[in-house]
């Protein structure tokens, strides 16, 4: 049994959700979300909660039960205040701005790198810090780590892209005779 699924979810005032169909909707001050879930799962909304419950007994059913609570609180949550990551670029000579909906990074490549940003993320870069934010958890969480696959942050001089507050291994490289 979910732990997760069995709790009931608070719907704060100023939010509306909405299931039409498979679709669920959910609507507040910084916008609307709308995800499409599985008939595996029955919602109960009321004013104040959503209810779930699985509707057959199988592992199946049980896996996605605290899965779509989680979904239903991270959507909810996000409508409220929208979710925020943060990227630091560290190395000589690697630098990023914002140039309309694109992004520009110089990489150590020969080329700059051009990224597009979603039109649901908002996206700031001041010198080397770069501001993702966007009321989709899941869109702002693999927008960011997309990003920063461009280019990791490596052990031996700890050059390119780390999370704020992530602490890049250091190794200690070759030592001469």
């Amino acid at each position: 049994m979910s732990r997760i699924g069995k709790q009931e979810i608070q719907i704060p005032a100023g939010i509306k959700v909405i299931k039409n169909g498979d679709v669920l909707t959910v609507t507040g001050p910084k916008g609307t979300l709308t995800k499409t879930f599985r008939d595996d799962i029955t919602f109960t909304i009321t004013d104040k909660a959503i209810n779930l419950n699985i509707k057959r007994n199988d592992k199946f059913s049980k896996s996605l039960w605290g899965t779509y609570a989680a979904h239903i609180k991270n959507m909810i949550a996000g409508v409220v205040t929208p979710y925020q990551k943060k990227l630091i670029l560290e190395g000589v000579g690697f630098k990023s701005e914002v140039k309309g909906k694109e992004f520009v990074f110089a990489l150590g490549f020969s080329h700059p790198v051009i990224v597009k940003i979603p039109d649901t993320i908002t996206a700031t870069a001041d010198k080397n810090n770069i501001t993702i934010t966007g009321i989709d958890k899941e869109l702002v969480g693999s927008f960011t780590a997309a990003i920063r696959a461009l280019k990791k942050g490596e052990p031996y001089k700890g050059k390119g892209m780390r999370y704020e507050g992530e602490v890049i291994r250091r190794k200690q490289g070759k030592k001469t005779v």
